[in-house]
């Protein structure tokens, strides 16, 4: 927990203005911002349904943002500042990107009171898949490792 007057606080108060400039605009209820060194280099907004991208969640936006802005697929020294708990999809970005910590306001329980009831999805990755009620499969063709294969043989490829 912050306290009023801190950076964090600042940030979140930024992320929660976007997110209600964004509900005027058409848009999700949903904002974030992504700060290095102190300062917000990039923001995002939902824009599910705007764009039509189930994959277009705020702190999505604004990671993608923010790696334009530095020239890079990583993100460390960064820190994302959500108005809202982030989502397993948002919090898996976040990982990929490497933030250095992730701060929010609302958690997912404010979230579900307003019919964003995304916490079947922090339950589903602790089920064995065959509970799950999306089924996934692997079916091997027998050149199942080929891209990889194909990636490892690269000697300019850009490690992740």
């Amino acid at each position: 927990m912050t306290t009023s007057g801190s950076p964090d606080h600042t940030w979140l108060r930024e992320s929660i203005e976007l997110a209600t400039r964004n509900v005027a605009a058409g848009g999700g209820p949903f904002g974030a911002v992504i700060v290095r060194a102190g300062q917000v280099i990039a923001t995002g907004t939902n824009q599910v349904t705007t764009t039509l991208d189930p994959t277009a969640h705020a702190e999505v936006v604004a990671i993608r943002a923010a790696c334009r802005a530095v020239g890079d697929f990583k993100l460390p020294g960064c820190v994302l500042v959500s108005s809202c708990e982030p989502c397993p999809l948002c919090l898996s970005a976040a990982l990929w990107a490497r933030v250095d910590r992730v701060v929010y306001a609302a958690d997912r329980h404010d979230a579900a009171s307003a019919g964003f009831d995304d916490r079947e999805f922090y339950e589903l990755f602790g089920k064995p898949r065959d509970q799950w009620s999306l089924p996934v499969h692997q079916i091997s063709t027998g050149a199942d490792n080929a891209p990889f294969t194909a990636w490892l043989s690269r000697a300019d490829r850009v490690d992740y």
